[in-house]
């Protein structure tokens, strides 16, 4: 994520609008093949890319740095940072294994032996009527939340009938519960330990005193998983990297990072709109990426599946790039008719791994009214941003036989022709994916 521009952004750019030169004529029934890299936003460090570094021996710091350029490795002392682990609760369990304190906001403290209790927004213990918020705070034991436990405290916040749990905890103890849930297990000591970095930088980049609490516990800021994610590799690292932060005219900078790049990460301008360019967070080279099982995955759907998603009739899709390479726009297409939506809520509602994809399209439209044996037949279509597709016939047994290759001309449409002696079908296929059927009805001569 950055803002590296160049003849060969120009060049992009140039073919992102290319498409808008094509006609918008009516389609037939569309195979729609979606190939895609990365998992996520592809902004900052690559997961997978700093494995395959630390495979290659690089060290932490020659790994933030590639990923994060122009930044300097600084320190930062120890603080709290509160995490929100649920809202939204109609009913939350608290304990410890040893006893443990209860103290609402009025000062009222309340000792608690080693149990487990639970607590609707009434917030009543026993006789006792607490007034929120409600601090939970350990003895010699960690506490306890639904079950996991969790090391600092936890505070319980009553809002709109229901609860709200924050947990605060030294940043150190914070990265401990981060790290193995950000990262799989059995992986190098050098990428834990960049992602140590990366995590306390981000971490410390999103402290929000005025707010109820700093973080998420989910990938809307890291994942943290509390006790039960830790483990001593990841601890170590943790330990190794104690206080190590990334800085860029010193300020601690938000260090995202994502599970893969695809080969390449992203400018944050073209990710996030509206942001400003950052010269740390820019599009760098991940060769090492190709690691991950998602560098690369592919998503197959007919225009009509795609008709129902969107509730529009799509018989095409067409996809405009950003700098980074990444979509930015999708224009749905059905004749005149178009909705423009923004990549992320494209790949949002089709589950998308990232943004990182570009669309394929072969569609193949059958004649309008029956022929008669032997007698030749035109079929058309058009296609786009695939290579290597093939017209299939099926055969009286059911199965598909190959026709021919298809050929088009400039503008990606074709005209091909073929002469049934009976009624079968004819479908376009790449890579052994095959298109909608177009059904062709042979009279009986008499």
């Amino acid at each position: 994520m950055g803002r590296r521009r160049s003849a060969a952004g120009a060049a992009v750019i140039a073919a992102a609008f290319a498409w808008l030169a094509f006609p918008a004529g009516a389609l037939g029934s569309a195979l729609i093949v979606i190939n895609g890299r990365g998992w996520g936003n592809g902004i900052g460090m690559s997961q997978w890319g700093a494995e395959g570094y630390a495979q290659h021996g690089w060290g932490f710091e020659r790994i933030l740095a590639h990923y994060y350029p122009h930044t300097t490795i600084g320190s930062a002392p120890e603080r709290p940072v509160r995490v929100l682990l649920a809202q939204g609760e109609t009913e939350v369990t608290v304990g410890s294994a040893q006893p443990f304190l209860l103290v609402d906001s009025r000062g009222r403290t309340i000792h608690v032996r080693a149990r487990s209790l639970r607590l609707t927004p009434r917030l009543r213990l026993g006789g006792h009527a607490l007034v929120p918020p409600v601090a939970v705070e350990p003895g010699a034991q960690p506490l306890t939340l639904d079950g996991a436990g969790y090391r600092g405290s936890l505070l319980l916040e009553r809002t709109a009938g229901s609860l709200a749990v924050v947990n605060t905890l030294p940043l150190e103890r914070y990265l401990r519960g981060v790290v193995p849930s950000e990262m799989p297990w059995h992986w190098s000591a050098a990428a834990y330990e960049a992602q140590a970095v990366a995590a306390r930088s981000y971490a410390l980049a999103s402290l929000h005193p005025a707010a109820p609490f700093d973080l998420y516990a989910d990938n809307r800021s890291q994942a943290y998983g509390g006790i039960r994610s830790e483990r001593p590799e990841t601890n170590l690292a943790v330990g190794a990297t104690a206080g190590k932060v990334l800085t860029y005219d010193d300020r601690v900078i938000a260090a995202y990072y994502d599970s893969g790049s695809g080969g390449r990460t992203a400018a944050i301008q073209d990710v996030f709109s509206g942001h400003s360019p950052e010269p740390y967070l820019v599009s760098v080279s991940d060769p090492f990426d190709r690691l991950s099982p998602y560098h690369r995955w592919r998503v197959v759907l007919s225009s009509a599946v795609l008709s129902r998603r969107f509730d529009v009739p799509v018989a095409d899709v067409r996809v405009q790039l950003n700098p980074s390479g990444r979509a930015s726009r999708v224009r749905l297409l059905a004749g005149r008719a178009t909705r423009t939506l923004g990549a992320a809520a494209f790949s949002s509602a089709l589950a998308l791994r990232s943004t990182y994809f570009t669309v394929g399209v072969a569609s193949l439209i059958g004649p309008a009214s029956h022929t008669l044996p032997g007698r030749r037949l035109t079929l058309r279509g058009f296609l786009r941003g695939l290579a290597g597709v093939v017209l299939q016939k099926r055969s009286p047994s059911g199965a598909w036989m190959q026709v021919r290759h298809v050929v088009t001309r400039s503008d990606g449409r074709f005209v091909t022709t073929v002469r049934p002696r009976a009624t079968t079908a004819y479908r376009l296929a790449v890579d052994q994916i095959a298109g909608p059927t177009v059904e062709v009805e042979v009279a009986v001569a008499r």
